[in-house]
C-alpha cells in the first residue's frame, strides 16, 4: 500500500504514517512538496480547499504513472469562527486511486485575539507562534497546540486524530462509495 502526503512537513507525513499503519499492513509513505493553492493562514471553508489542493495536486501527477499511489494525502492548517470566538484547526484530505475524496478534522483549540488578529492579517500561526515563544520552526515540531496545551499534546497527535476521521470513508466504502 503506497501513500503520498503533500507536504515535506515531518509532522504531517508521521501523523498520516501512524495513522495508515494501524489500518493497512506495512503502508509505504512518501511525501512531496504539494501547492495549497490558498492563502498562508487560511481562513474557514479555504482550508478545506487547501487540504483538496494538496492531495489533488499529487492525485494529478501521479495516479497515472508508475508512481501510482493507493491514497494522496493533504493536510491544511487553517482558522475558523464559531460561535463568536476564533478557533485553529487542521483539515485533512484523502483521495483515492479513483479520485474518491474524504475529510476528517482534528480537535479545534480556541485562539486568543491578539493572536488571532495576526493571523486575519495574513501572517501564518506558524510565524506568529514562532515570534511568541521565540523558537523556530515550531510548525514542524510541536505547533501551536503543543504551547496552548503545555506540551499534552502536540501537532502530530492533533493531526493523528483528524486523519483518523479522514480515512473513515474508506474503511466502509458500501455505505460512503455506493455511487462513484
Amino acid at each position: 500500500m503506497k501513500i503520498i502526503v503533500g507536504s515535506k512537513n515531518p509532522v504531517k507525513i508521521e501523523a498520516a504514517r501512524e495513522v495508515f499503519s494501524i489500518y493497512f499492513d506495512n503502508p509505504e509513505v512518501e511525501s512531496y512538496n504539494a501547492p495549497s493553492g490558498v492563502n498562508a493562514q487560511p481562513v474557514g471553508d479555504e482550508t478545506f480547499r487547501g487540504a483538496f489542493n494538496r492531495a489533488f495536486h499529487l492525485f494529478s501527477l501521479f495516479n497515472d504513472k508508475s508512481g501510482k499511489a493507493d491514497f494522496y494525502v493533504g493536510i491544511e492548517g487553517g482558522i475558523t469562527k464559531l460561535y463568536d470566538k476564533w478557533f485553529a484547526f487542521g483539515c485533512m484530505c484523502i483521495l483515492d486511486s479513483k479520485k474518491r475524496d474524504s475529510y476528517g478534522l482534528s480537535p479545534f483549540f480556541e485562539l486568543p485575539d491578539s493572536i488571532t488578529q495576526k493571523l486575519l492579517d495574513g501572517v501564518e500561526l506558524g510565524t506568529v507562534m514562532d515570534e511568541l515563544t521565540k523558537r523556530e520552526n515550531t510548525k514542524q515540531k510541536e505547533g501551536a497546540i503543543g504551547f496552548f496545551t503545555r506540551g499534552v499534546m502536540n501537532r502530530k497527535e492533533l493531526y493523528v486524530e483528524g486523519l483518523k476521521t479522514a480515512i473513515i470513508p474508506f474503511l466502509h466504502e458500501e455505505l460512503f462509495f455506493q455511487n462513484k
